[in-house]
């Protein structure tokens, strides 16, 4: 596929660019020539503006295609941020289809799983649309069924707490653990993402950011055609991950301070605690932390961030202020607070760490899994609530902090989980576990490995369904 060219198109958003950047790699590593579209909203991000600016600067081989959209509508109007983001992709699906006619040829497009609309586009212009699925395959098997589970539940997901729903491929599911998005049936959001949902099978094949050993009861699920009803068949399943941003310190590339003091620290001594950027934690749960930490007797490195009500006044956040009086006086010989952003993917990789406490991003359960590092389980919120269901229960990699539906975790269960997997023989047999699932992500995507011999399943589909196709009305 030297000549062939495939167009990737993200979410809106620097989380969804990133993994993206991921896949066009897997491209370019394969000869592949990739494009990136970014949907341009009104008025400037400055966090996906440094995203991409970072991206020309890291990966010139990849090119990046602007698509500017108009304003959707006034703010008042939105009771839900989601909702505008929504509407802005519906905006941009006909800037995307003029992008696309430009080209001398596309071969495929990779879309993201919010920008379903895309599917009227690629078969208006005859290209082949494929979906990135950027999380666990057990969640992609949820998601699948989630159009019939909704209709045939007697109440909203919101309505139903403990209830647990009848999906195959995967551990029990709680309503209370489905994302809020689809909480409230009657909700125009809710509705808006069933629709997309499902339609999803209309997709000629999905790549997942996950490994078969890693998700293999899912992944057999998804196969054998039980996530999909109504006589229509299942897309073509590809497990390519996991793909995961190698991590540099900072922008010039020199190390982070934080890991010249793992340097310091005995082999698998250290908790790593870190929520992403969007884990923003009250005062008073900064507080329960803290004390959790400090009752725990074990080193810790802490990503800080302020409360979400503290952030319009600084952009640091003021750690005496904000943790218990004393707490980094008592701690220091043992623990180091870093301000807002940790360099994660080096310090999973650092072989201080034992633990990780983590919001359940999928992201950041894949450089946890590619680490060999146990996880204890925070889920905050988005789809992070059934990702702590697949580590804890299925993959059995984590454990989960109880009591994470609530908005306050006590310190005794900080305490508590902290001491569980870094001194009892079930965190021991955490550590065996995750030991074995680093290996067999390392095993996946080596030449040969079931995620690189996916990939190349994958380009020879779109290969075939170039051969078998129409002439594609893109290439002028």
């Amino acid at each position: 596929m030297a000549e062939k060219t495939v167009v990737l198109y993200p979410s809106l958003g620097v989380g969804h660019l990133n993994p993206m950047v991921q896949v066009a790699k897997a491209f370019l590593r394969r000869g592949v020539a990739v494009t990136i579209a970014v949907v341009d909203p009104p008025g400037k991000d400055p966090v996906l503006e440094a995203a991409v600016t970072r991206l020309a600067s890291a990966s010139p081989s990849i090119a990046v295609h602007l698509l500017p959209i108009q304003p959707a509508s006034t703010n008042e109007q939105y009771s839900n941020t989601a909702l505008r983001m929504l509407d802005e992709l519906r905006l941009a699906s006909p800037v995307l289809r003029e992008f696309l006619t430009s080209l001398p040829a596309v071969d495929a497009i990779v879309l993201d799983m919010f920008c379903i609309d895309v599917l009227d586009v690629a078969a208006e212009l005859a290209v082949p649309a494929y979906m990135f699925y950027a999380s666990a395959a057990a969640d992609l098997a949820i998601y699948l069924q989630v159009p019939d589970v909704c209709r045939a539940a007697p109440f909203s997901f919101k309505d139903m707490g403990d209830t647990t729903l009848p999906f195959s491929g995967v551990p029990p599911v709680r309503a209370l653990d489905m994302p809020d998005t689809m909480a409230d049936r009657e909700s125009d959001l809710c509705k808006r993402r069933v629709h997309q949902l499902a339609r999803m099978p209309e997709a000629r094949g999905i790549l997942v950011n996950s490994f078969e050993w890693l998700e293999s009861r899912a992944v057999k699920a998804l196969r054998d055609g039980l996530c999909v009803s109504g006589g229509r068949s299942t897309p073509h399943i590809y497990c390519i991950g996991p793909l995961v941003d190698g991590g540099v310190s900072g922008e010039s590339g020199e190390r982070h301070d934080c890991l010249e003091w793992l340097d310091r620290q005995p082999k698998q001594s250290v908790v790593f605690l870190c929520f992403g950027s969007g884990g923003v934690f009250s005062a008073a749960q900064l507080k329960e932390m803290a004390g959790g930490l400090e009752n725990s007797g074990h080193r810790f490195l802490w990503a800080v961030r302020s409360p979400r009500e503290e952030q319009s006044k600084s952009g640091e956040p003021e750690l005496e202020a904000l943790l218990p009086d004393g707490f980094l006086q008592r701690t220091g010989d043992r623990g180091l607070v870093l301000k807002n952003w940790a360099p994660q993917a080096e310090v999973l990789r650092h072989e201080a760490v034992g633990a990780f406490v983590t919001h359940c991003g999928w992201n950041s359960a894949l450089e946890a899994v590619m680490s060999g590092v146990p996880m204890i389980c925070w889920p905050l919120y988005a789809e992070q609530r059934l990702n702590k269901i697949h580590l804890v229960e299925e993959m059995k990699i984590g454990v989960a902090m109880e009591g994470y539906e609530e908005s306050s975790l006590k310190a005794e269960e900080v305490q508590a989980k902290v001491r569980l997997v870094m001194e009892s023989e079930e965190g021991q047999k955490l550590r065996e576990r995750a030991a074995m699932a680093k290996e067999m992500a390392a095993d996946a995507v080596k030449e040969g490995g079931s995620s690189d011999v996916a990939f190349y399943a994958f380009l020879k589909h779109v290969e075939d369904e170039q051969s078998r196709g129409a002439p594609n009305p893109a290439i002028k």
